[in-house]
């Protein structure tokens, strides 16, 4: 790592600076300090601190001092702030607006949001604040319009918050290239980076700067001191047994219902407490737990992306007022929020990442030399040791490590439309302007062609439908090889399909009169927020629901909404959402395999987990740090095969399909397979130790790093798995469009529409560009087969197998996880049916 930039002796605060830090008996930092020098040296920064450090203040007090000592003559943009999340930029400039108050400043700040009103956005790109913020497909949107150009002339400052949270992700990609048009539009405006401690700072000094041709340019870095160690606890408590004994820690599931009357406990302890999940699904099955706990009658509110706008601000004042004693939330509050009451954070199920956890428990307390507290509620057994993993790497600072990744060719084709609508572009002149973009630094002229080919005409299989057609020849000039919009629609389709994310459709929740379909709450009803198409197509009316908070009875459908009424059912449905968990991090699961491998690290599990852990290694085997241990034992008329590699559900359910295909012809005949964060365990109708043991399936050639050569692509070849995820490559890329005006395609429509575009191209043009962007985005995210890849390689020679006569100890979580699949259709057992008390009893008797 580079070494930061030594602190130089300050220049002197303006009076009015000085003074407000005065009057709270406040000195600034020296880190805050440092980039005000900087930036009067117009050089641009990545500032890395702690929570509390005050980043924020750090990053806008050039800026704020700028517009004091060189106020601008009419409105005009000097600084625009970008953050990942709309919450953030509210509280932020929430935040901002204190100190320029009181120091008496009048400088115009505003936010630009998915929620800002239609007539504010279109009152900003005339008479623009002097600090704008906002979020990267809001920054695509401005760069879209004509006046683009006009708009950013002023620009003198772009502020990137909690930027590791953006750069390596499809969202950071629109916002590199947005970065890169920028830097057309303001050259001189200088670029501050925001971010918490990251194992790879060098990726983003690289990302904030504009790339030169040969070499690299990297922003100068400014590095605060760490904040105090956090303190973290684990709850280990359990429901008690049927004769009141010992209460015992699940072996499986991922609720954490058992340890809510603790973490209800810790809520009643304290003033105001976040409780985080990894699900918005969870959110609502938690928080609704909590209210029939809460004979306290304590304020708990509940925040999650799918709550209406109106909701979620709703929450976040009555935070920041302090008159919440709890919020219940997703990672729609994990970065930057800053609500400096919080003095505990709870994190449900465990935590994925060692870097997730430093930023969520960054919410509590949010003052850099008192220590932050956290409560870890693991769901069950393997999240226990999850969760003593991840407090030993955030007491070390440990941090996971950024995936090396290129830019998205999807995104890409996005961006060159929004170039397109703004004004007609160059395509010599935009090649260079995207190479100059970290994530696209690589990107041959070939790639880049052959997209631009893609947005003109659809591509060679598509050319021959106007509908894909998209830019012209602008022709204005003789020789003007610039291409433009093809049409105003096109613009406009552009504008309205902007963006990254890519959720399932959704339905309106709206609030009706029971027995009648007259809304409540004036015209429109009362709104709730929105929930996944899917989900309501599976409720007949009656059906009840949880969501918003509250328990709903669905009345039916109204064009695009779901009609609703209050209930109180005792069983309702819990929505799922498309894409909602996280994965293991690879340095969190390198952590849980070493703690397994050595005993002397047991020292901090409870009780009965170390003793789960000894019963196995008496039972059979530990899995050791870097081999791959294979379980093979018969229950019922079945053989299972379980191994233990600790890379994450989405690696194990890859490595389960490569397997089964192997296993089948091998003669073993696999009937399915469970894929868990830390295993996988498959059931044949032979049994393929014996097969091992007789060299009929050598287990080192099952694992043999080939798989995911001829394997691989015969079950992409069979497998829907590619036909989804490009539907979400073509809808980034424009190809098919969501929104209309006035309406919003169906998931069945939008289904329909990318399954029969890719039939077209995998017949007539299987190496068009938008099908290797969903190899690569299929490889990189729902398959992890990097992970898989890594995994063979570090096993390969370490393989051991373990024969046994029944079930082993830490094999029964995996065979209670309600993740199974079916293999080829066939039926198989349902192992979930049976009750899990038998299974344990199995596991654990001693003959």
């Amino acid at each position: 790592m580079t070494a930061p930039l030594p602190v130089q002796a300050p220049a002197a605060l303006p009076p009015a600076f000085a003074r407000w830090f005065a009057a709270r008996g406040w000195r600034p930092r020296a880190h805050q300090l440092a980039l005000l020098d900087l930036a009067r040296a117009q050089k641009s920064a990545l500032l890395i601190a702690p929570t509390g450090a005050g980043k924020t203040l750090a990053g806008f007090l050039p800026s704020l001092v700028d517009l004091v000592e060189n106020p601008p003559p009419a409105p005009a943009l000097h600084t625009l702030y970008i953050s990942p999340l709309k919450a953030l930029a509210v509280d932020v400039k929430r935040n901002l607006e204190i100190p320029l108050a009181e120091m008496g400043l009048d400088i115009a700040i505003e936010t630009r949001t998915g929620d800002t009103p239609q007539n504010r956005r279109l009152r900003q790109r005339h008479t623009p604040p002097s600090i704008l913020m906002t979020t990267p497909e809001q920054l695509a949107l401005l760069l879209s319009y004509p006046d683009a150009p006009k708009f950013f002339a002023s620009l003198a400052c772009i502020v990137l918050d909690e930027l590791h949270a953006l750069a390596n992700s499809k969202r950071g990609d629109l916002l590199s290239l947005g970065l890169a048009r920028l830097a057309r539009l303001a050259p001189a405006a200088r670029r501050v980076g925001l971010s918490a401690t990251v194992a790879e700072p060098e990726a983003l000094r690289r990302y904030l700067m504009p790339q030169p041709l040969e070499g690299e340019s990297l922003a100068e870095i400014v590095v605060a001191p760490p904040g105090a160690l956090p303190e973290i606890s684990i709850v280990a408590t359990g429901l008690p047994d049927e004769e009141g004994g010992e209460a015992r820690i699940p072996w499986s599931g991922h609720s954490a219902r058992h340890a809510l009357p603790a973490v209800y406990e810790a809520i009643r302890q304290n003033r105001i407490v976040l409780v985080f999940v990894n699900t918005r699904s969870q959110a609502e099955f938690v928080f609704q737990e909590l209210w029939r706990l809460n004979d306290d009658a304590l304020p708990i509110a509940l925040h999650h992306g799918s709550l209406a706008a109106e909701a979620r601000r709703k929450v976040e004042a009555a935070m920041s007022a302090g008159s919440l004693r709890a919020v219940v939330c997703t990672s729609t509050l994990d970065l930057g929020i800053d609500w400096g009451e919080v003095d505990l954070v709870v994190n449900m199920g465990a935590p994925k990442g060692a870097s997730r956890l430093l930023q969520r428990i960054g919410r509590a307390n949010h003052r850099l030399d008192e220590p932050s507290r956290a409560l870890l509620v693991p769901a069950n057994r393997f999240e226990v040791l999850e969760c003593e993993a991840a407090r030993a790497a955030a007491l070390e600072g440990a941090q996971d490590g950024m995936v090396a990744r290129e830019g998205a060719l999807d995104v890409l084709a996005q961006h060159i439309l929004g170039c397109a609508c703004s004004q007609p572009f160059d395509p010599d002149g935009l090649f260079a302007e995207v190479c100059s973009a970290a994530p696209y630094r690589a990107l041959t002229r070939g790639d880049f062609d052959k997209l631009v080919d893609f947005v003109a005409t659809g591509g060679y299989a598509l050319k021959t439908y106007d509908r894909f057609a998209r830019l012209r020849p602008n022709a204005k000039l003789e020789g003007d090889m610039r291409l433009r919009a093809a049409s105003p629609s096109v613009v406009q389709q552009y504008r309205m399909n902007v963006g990254t994310i890519v959720e399932a459709p959704m339905l309106k929740v709206r609030m009706i009169k029971r027995g009648g379909r007259r809304p409540v709450g004036g015209m429109g009803g009362r709104y709730l927020g929105e929930i996944e198409e899917y989900f309501i197509d599976q409720l007949s009316p009656g059906d009840t629901f949880l969501f918003a908070g509250h328990i709903l009875r669905f009345e039916g459908l109204a064009e695009t909404e779901a009609l609703v009424t209050k209930s109180q059912s005792g069983e309702p449905m819990i929505p799922s959402y498309y894409g909602g968990k996280f994965p293991l991090s690879t340095y969190l699961a390198s952590r849980v395999r070493r703690m397994l491998a050595h005993k002397a690290e047991w020292v901090h599990l409870p009780p009965q987990v170390r003793e789960w852990l000894e019963m196995q290694s008496w039972r059979s085997l530990l899995p050791g740090e870097d081999n791959l241990l294979v379980e093979c034992f018969p229950r019922g008329d079945k053989f299972y095969l379980v191994c233990y590699p600790f890379e994450g559900r989405l690696a194990h359910q890859t490595l389960g399909m490569l397997l089964t295909r192997r296993l089948d012809r091998a003669g073993a005949r696999p009937m399915g397979f469970v894929a868990s964060e830390y295993s996988l365990a498959i059931w044949c109708l032979r049994d393929p130790g014996l097969m091992h043991e007789r060299h009929e399936l050598p287990l080192g050639e099952l694992f043999a790093e080939d798989m995911l050569g001829d394997d691989l692509d015969a079950w992409l070849a069979e497998s829907s798995l590619l036909k989804r995820t490009f539907r979400d490559c073509a809808i980034i890329a424009g190809l098919i469009e969501r929104r209309y005006p006035g309406h919003e395609k169906s998931g069945r429509q939008v289904t329909f529409s990318s399954d029969l575009i890719y039939n077209v191209l995998r017949e007539h043009e299987p190496d068009h560009i938008l099908l290797r962007a969903t190899y690569i985005d299929a490889a990189t995210g729902l398959l992890d087969v990097g992970r898989v890849a890594a995994m063979l390689k570090r096993i390969k020679g370490r393989i051991v197998l373990k024969r046994l006569d029944r079930v082993s100890p830490l094999a029964v979580p995996v065979l209670l996880d309600i993740g199974k699949v079916q293999v080829d259709g066939e039926a198989s057992e349902a192992l979930l049916s049976e009750a899990a008390d038998k299974l344990i009893e199995e596991a654990t008797r001693l003959v």
